[in-house]
């Protein structure tokens, strides 16, 4: 009961303080409708950064585009104009925080509040109910129900709607501020182009392909970019804990006579990578040899970013969060990015009414692993937008995939699939095999959270105890 009255204050308190933390902004207006249309921020692969538009830089030689990886002039997910889409925040825009939500630190409170809440509650489109115990509650000396019991268990109605329109209309806040802006972009495309000519005085036969979040959509405006270098003359795969070394030892002499990048430093792990900073753009970058997945997986997490319009903000949100609570990286056991936003395209894609599909399944011929790399960019390029029958906002789905992870998904006999838009049973392989966490590569079949391999980290991300419960919204 202190529970429910604690929460209770808490719900009334967050429609209590925008009253007294209110700013007045001039003409700015955060509901302007067109916020609600989530055009992507940087030029879709396909479209070259425009001519003259970039950033003056100083740098040597001239300006040359990733023909190969942004090639097409049309968006990879155009928005439709005949079905109408979900509200993003929530039954009434107009009752969002906006002056509260531009605090950084009030949103963070915000959303930590919220977390704690969903540990104990449940939402679900009108009505709310304890974790433990239902709406009733037995608080009478003969053991017997309360009439009433439900009326004090549940917080109103009202209460509630107004929270998850608080907390929609602060993840658009979020999103708007942190999202990789089209600049952002041209600064790391204008790198890996000089990047690449710099190379090729090395190794002629060499592409350099720019990947990771800064290129599907999921990064944001202070992520680090990814770059893979593709050796076409190689007849067979290059050996990651040999060759991959030598290639990149061999380019980190080089980038020590470069001016404009500093801080070359050659990573040993499973997948070697050279670690430096361009000075020119600030951007720190990691550089593989030939790990062609990366950028498969690029184009595919890109295809589902514009998909749906809900996607991309809801990711960005579990990510932030992840980092606040230090569970968002792989070298000190816990998760990385890429393992975070497939867990969170796999509960979009197992709701009752998904949000989105499995691309692969519905478009094999777009994403097969056999695909020729240098073909990978225009795989995707001809996908129509997804039309979803599911209208529920960002507060709710953001509440669905907490308690999803909480309550419904089997961390220890499930494998958490993209590829097949389902929980997988996990098998005895080598692969699945003691593993804490589970979640499947959807091109390589490897498990992406293989870093959570000390049960200390994996409690740290506050694992689920109690048994599955029926999985909606």
């Amino acid at each position: 009961m202190c529970v429910c009255v604690f929460l209770s204050c808490v719900c009334v308190l967050l429609c209590l303080l925008p009253l007294y933390t209110r700013r007045h902004s001039g003409d700015h207006s955060p509901y302007n409708l067109k916020r609600q249309h989530f055009s992507s921020p940087v030029p879709h692969y396909g479209s070259p950064p425009a001519v003259g538009s970039s950033p003056s830089v100083s740098r040597p030689g001239p300006r040359e585009t990733q023909s190969t990886l942004i090639q097409h002039s049309q968006p990879l997910s155009p928005q439709p104009s005949a079905p109408r889409m979900p509200p993003l925040w929530g039954e009434n825009p107009r009752s969002s925080l906006q002056a509260y939500a531009k605090d950084k630190v009030s949103l963070r409170i915000m959303i930590i509040m919220h977390i704690m809440c969903s540990g104990f509650l449940f939402i679900q489109p009108g009505r709310l109910y304890s974790r433990s115990h239902g709406c009733t509650q037995t608080n009478r000396d003969d053991g017997k129900t309360s009439p009433s019991g439900k009326a004090r268990m549940c917080i109103s109605t009202n209460a509630v709607s107004c929270y998850v329109s608080q907390l929609s209309g602060q993840m658009v806040e979020l999103f708007e501020a942190c999202q990789q802006q089209s600049t952002d972009l041209e600064r790391k495309e204008l790198c890996r182009a000089q990047l690449q000519r710099e190379i090729q005085r090395l190794f002629p036969l060499v592409r350099l392909y720019l990947a990771g979040s800064s290129l599907s959509g999921f990064g944001s405006r202070n992520s680090d970019a990814d770059l893979c270098l593709v050796i076409q003359a190689a007849p067979v795969s290059v050996d990651q804990r040999n060759d991959a070394v030598y290639v990149l030892s061999l380019i980190q002499q080089l980038f020590y006579r470069l001016s404009y990048i500093e801080r070359p430093q050659l990573i040993r792990a499973k997948v070697p990578i050279l670690k430096f900073r361009d000075k020119v753009s600030g951007v720190e970058f990691d550089l593989n040899v030939n790990n062609t997945v990366g950028i498969r997986n690029t184009f595919l997490l890109r295809s589902y970013a514009y998909a749906e319009r809900r996607v991309r903000p809801i990711i960005l949100v579990v990510k932030r969060w992840a980092r606040h609570h230090r569970i968002n990286d792989a070298s000190k056991g816990t998760l990385s990015s890429y393992t975070l936003v497939l867990m969170v395209l796999h509960y979009l894609q197992t709701l009752p009414e998904p949000v989105i599909p499995s691309l692969q399944n519905e478009y094999p011929e777009c994403f097969s692993p056999s695909m020729d790399i240098h073909r990978v960019p225009e795989g995707p390029r001809d996908i129509p937008p997804y039309s979803s029958s599911n209208q529920a906002s960002l507060g709710e789905l953001l509440l669905g995939f907490l308690k999803y992870y909480t309550s419904v998904f089997r961390w220890d006999k499930q494998v958490i699939s993209v590829r097949e838009a389902k929980a997988l049973p996990k098998s005895n392989s080598l692969e699945w095999r003691d593993k804490f966490i589970c979640v499947e590569e959807p091109f390589d079949g490897t498990n992406t959270a293989r870093a959570v391999h000390e049960k200390v980290k994996f409690d740290s991300l506050g694992h689920p105890k109690s048994n599955p419960t029926p999985h909606s919204l």
